[in-house]
């Protein structure tokens, strides 16, 4: 879907952004280019729609070079989100979302029933958002605008650029949780900038770290960046704490659960399904008081979650790096 080969990015001082970057990404894959200020993230994602031209390299989508594209019917054609989020303060939040169909042309009725789509696919309902302005809306909306206008011309690509860090952790994880939804029920390709490890190993299918002058460290799953990093800068960047980063790319096993061993339902609290992390459900854990989570399947409870559980399964995510090093 979208191939770098040999991509670099040197600026007229010799300041070199980007380094012979060669990147593959699948259609419909979320990929997350993760690393520290400067690494060349944010260039080679506005590479990807030329708001920055390569030195070197190609870059191809769908099979074409993009470099030979007229540049401006390359980016309508390219979803781009941004931490600003980038609305026209003086109109209402429908017609931010219509503007990118105007644009291709399509007629007034059908871009403000594109848009009223879109605002209702991303948890905004149309009678209520619609006819605000951007002002009127919380930051946390204001991105859930964003997106949608992003999306409202149908783009096989989108690219996103630090799109949560503006907002509180609170809101952030709502906007996640949002996004990878919204990415499921769509399928269009992501490209998503970010500097937070978390983030890129909670929504990126990949990862791509990289590292100071724009090399490409470790593109890889983020299972495998926890658990065997390529290099030392890898292994610096991810952390101390990989072990608890890595229950949240491991899911709910039955080995992890408990059997109810006579407890009724209904002394059971907060409970989980067995389709999310083992993380998420460590996290409903410790929001509930009662020292257990019900794990269930379908409607059917199969047991429980306990702390000697998480414990097993953290245990057995730490040796598994062991081996996998």
């Amino acid at each position: 879907m979208i191939r770098l080969s040999g991509v670099g990015k040197t600026y007229d001082d010799g300041t070199v952004a980007v380094q012979e970057l060669d990147l593959e990404i699948a259609r419909g894959e979320l990929v997350c280019l993760v690393g520290p200020s400067g690494c060349g993230k944010s260039t080679t994602l506005k590479m990807i729609n030329r708001l920055i031209e390569p030195t070197t390299g190609t870059i191809e989508i769908d099979g074409d070079d993009v470099t030979h594209q007229d540049p401006v019917r390359l980016r309508r054609g390219i979803g781009y989100v941004i931490q600003q989020v980038g609305l026209f303060p003086h109109q209402k939040i429908l017609a931010n979302v219509m503007t990118v169909p105007l644009l291709y042309g399509e007629s007034k009725s059908v871009a403000r029933e594109r848009a009223r789509e879109l605002l209702d696919l991303v948890g905004l309902d149309p009678a209520t958002y619609a006819d605000r302005y951007p002002h009127q809306l919380s930051g946390g909306q204001q991105q859930r605008v964003g997106v949608a206008r992003a999306l409202a011309a149908n783009p096989p690509v989108l690219l996103m650029d630090e799109p949560f860090g503006a907002v509180d952790p609170v809101v952030r994880t709502r906007l996640q949780d949002e996004f990878l939804r919204l990415q499921a029920e769509v399928g269009v390709t992501v490209v998503f900038v970010t500097h937070d490890i978390d983030e890129a190993i909670r929504l990126g299918d990949r990862v791509a770290v990289f590292a100071s002058g724009g090399r490409l460290a470790q593109f890889d799953t983020p299972a495998r960046v926890l658990g065997r990093p390529a290099d030392d800068f890898v292994a610096e960047f991810v952390g101390s704490t990989t072990g608890l980063r890595r229950l949240a790319v491991t899911p709910l096993d039955p080995a992890h659960i408990e059997p109810l061993d006579g407890m009724r339902t209904g002394d059971l609290g907060a409970a989980v399904g067995t389709d999310i992390s083992l993380g998420d459900a460590l996290a409903v854990l410790l929001r509930d008081d009662r020292g257990v989570v019900g794990v269930r399947e379908g409607t059917q409870f199969v047991g429980v979650l306990t702390p000697n559980g998480v414990h097993r399964a953290l245990r057995a995510a730490l040796a598994e790096m062991s081996t996998e090093a």
